[in-house]
């Protein structure tokens, strides 16, 4: 299969950032935007074939979490589904001061979203630290937990250092106390087995442009029997919480998506990926001694995922001098001022450590020869800087 993006570009690892559209997930939906035009809704056969492919996407999607089809909700992003988990719960609630439970790594998809909640509509929001790899500790989130808390919120895998959370028995913990628990599974879906009958999650977010399918479609798991507000009102479609005429083509990129994530699961592509990632790892340490630090666990992470600061350079200023790699910073840009990654700070990271971090992620076309570019290129920028 031809490795997708621009020719002669440089080693794209920003996999975490977005991935390429994967050639048979473009081939399976190009249809539905153009012969199977009609509406999933319509009673005439224009709208029979629409409606058996969305059918068939929501089972696509559901296979790869452990989920039954009509538990699938589809949505425009992760951030909607994440919107429609949290907002949703909190006012179906109907407490007049609802707890919401998250931690500092969270995407701000969910922290923005829960401060929203406490602005409007008076919910009091408790914000878990985390230890040095990026962990909750379920014992923080027992002793946080009261009658009150309607949701509690922990993200699968980080988006910055893979490190992944203890889902399960945090999930338990929720429910002992009679709370939901809503899982962002953007960056995990696909990378890692998730079944979200064994973990005991009640919602759980899946992303379409995190595993190959185009961006603006995503999904969020809604365990039967969950109440929830709708998000967006109107026509009923997806069990009324997010009404709006389906897009049948995003719908079939996604359940394709899933598909093929889960068949990579099976066949083991995670563990290449894996020895891509430590290969890399090596050839950093090996050739930069004592100034290569990992951000992050070492083993409870995604298998795609190195998050590594290289002492004495600064993390965009060394991805500008090597300029053969496409990834990202332990940094956010504001107007030209760099300042450090609210994960990597939370995490208890210096400054200087957490500026000299880099992002590079892996996938499903990343090659042996992309990690010796990507490692030379590196290397040979690091050394410039010392």
């Amino acid at each position: 299969m031809p490795h997708p993006g621009p020719a002669g570009g440089p080693v794209y690892l920003d996999y975490n950032a977005t991935t390429p559209v994967d050639p048979r997930v473009a081939e399976a939906m190009a249809p539905y935007l153009t012969d199977f035009f009609g509406n999933p809704s319509s009673s005439h056969s224009y709208g029979a074939e629409p409606r058996r492919a969305l059918a068939e996407a929501r089972a696509q999607v559901a296979g790869l979490i452990g989920a039954r089809p009509a538990e699938v909700v589809l949505t425009s992003s992760g951030s909607e589904a994440n919107l429609l988990a949290l907002r949703g719960a909190v006012l179906a609630s109907g407490r007049s001061r609802p707890h919401v439970i998250t931690q500092a790594t969270e995407h701000p998809a969910v922290l923005e979203t829960a401060r929203a909640l406490q602005r409007l509509h008076g919910a009091r929001v408790t914000v878990l630290p985390v230890d040095g790899d990026g962990l909750v500790d379920p014992g923080a989130l027992d002793a946080a937990l009261t009658e009150e808390t309607v949701l509690v919120s922990v993200m699968a895998a980080n988006n910055e250092t893979g490190a992944f959370q203890p889902i399960g028995e945090l999930a338990r913990l929720a429910r002992t106390h009679g709370a939901l628990f809503h899982c962002d599974a953007a960056q995990a879906a696909g990378k890692i087995p998730l079944d979200v009958q064994e973990s005991g999650v009640d919602l759980l977010t899946v992303v379409g442009h995190k595993m190959y399918a185009p961006k603006a479609v995503a999904a969020l798991y809604v365990r039967d029997g969950v109440p929830l507000e709708p998000v967006v009102y109107g026509g009923g479609q997806e069990r009324g919480l997010r009404a709006g005429t389906e897009n049948v083509a995003l719908a079939v990129a996604l359940g394709t998506a899933a598909r093929l994530a889960a068949e990579d699961l099976a066949d083991r592509a995670p563990a290449r990926i894996a020895a891509l990632r430590d290969d890399l790892h090596q050839r950093l340490t090996a050739a930069l001694p004592g100034r290569v630090h990992l951000n992050g666990p070492e083993k409870q992470r995604l298998p795609n995922t190195l998050n590594v600061s290289i002492e004495g350079a600064l993390g965009h200023e060394l991805l500008a001098a090597a300029g053969q790699v496409a990834a990202s910073t332990g940094s956010a840009c504001h107007s030209g001022d760099h300042s450090p990654s609210p994960v990597l700070t939370a995490m208890g990271l210096s400054p200087d450590r957490a500026l000299a971090a880099l992002r590079l992620s892996l996938g499903r076309w990343t090659t042996a020869e992309d990690v010796e570019t990507a490692a030379t290129a590196l290397i040979r920028a690091a050394a410039a800087t010392r």
